[in-house]
Parts: C-alpha cells; structure tokens; sequence
C-alpha cells in the first residue's frame, strides 16, 4: 500500500504525483489544465472535455467561473431559440415535448462545447498554459495553437 503523503514535501514527481502541480502543490486530475495570464498572474485551472456541469445544470457553470461573456452568449441562443419555438407552436402538449427535447438539446451542445468556449475566451484574454503538462493536454485536444509569432 501506498503511503497517501509520501511525494506532498518531496522535490521529485513520484507515483503520488505524476499529473503535474496544481495548487499548493497538490495533484491535479489527467483531464485537467493549467492556464495562467502573465500579465496579472491569475491562474484558472479547468477540465478538457465534455462538461457534466454544464449538461445537468446550464447556464450555471459560467455564473460559478465568473465568465460572463460566454454566459450571455448561452442565454441568448437558449432564449431566441425559446421564444422561436413559442412564436411558432400553439398546442400547449406539444410545446412541452419540444421543449423538453430542446433542453435535452441544449445540454448536449453545451456540454460538448463550454470548457472549449471557455479555454478559448481566456486566451483571447492573454491566458497561456501555465506548464508543459497542460500544454500538451490543450494541444492534443485542440483547445490550443502555438500563436504565429
């Protein structure tokens, strides 16, 4: 058995800790990725992937992560969409099946795009991987691009 504080103080990356450093020194999940702006300083560490947050709980994980540009862009689309499909539905059973298929939609698309509309807007912001680790995690996901010097 492992010895669960054994590599917290130690100077070398054992088997504790081979996700790379998050805060304090603590050990970051394999699906997560470091970005810091080096400007200010501030660090935002997030998750590469499909958002379970964002899926169960739309548009909550943007209020939470203070992003509010892409908070108003999720509610806009969701609200025009809503108020489409109730300019042009009357039959009041209908209009909960669809909007039941269209939250079921929503969460979906949310899902799948938030945390890469979320990495993307925070290096349009001058945030930039903080370490190699997330740097190759955000490349090999697509989330991001050596910028042309």
């Amino acid at each position: 058995m492992q010895d669960p504080f054994k590599g917290f103080n130690d100077d070398d990356d054992d088997q504790n800790n081979q996700n790379g450093d998050g805060p304090q020194g603590l050990p970051l999940p394999p699906n997560y990725a470091t970005v810091v702006n080096p400007e200010t300083g501030n660090m935002r560490i997030a998750k590469v992937g499909f958002s379970w947050t964002m899926f169960f709980f739309s548009p909550l994980p943007s209020i939470f992560r203070a992003d509010w540009y892409n908070f108003l862009c999720i509610v806009g689309v969701e609200f025009g969409s809503f108020m489409l499909l109730s300019m042009t539905t009357s039959a009041s059973q209908f209009v909960a099946i669809i909007n039941y298929a269209f939250t079921l939609f929503f969460g979906l698309v949310w899902g799948s795009l938030y945390n890469l509309m979320y990495f993307k807007h925070l290096f349009n912001r001058g945030f930039r991987p903080a370490d190699e680790r997330s740097r190759d995690l955000l490349t090999r996901t697509h989330y991001w691009s050596q910028p042309k010097e």
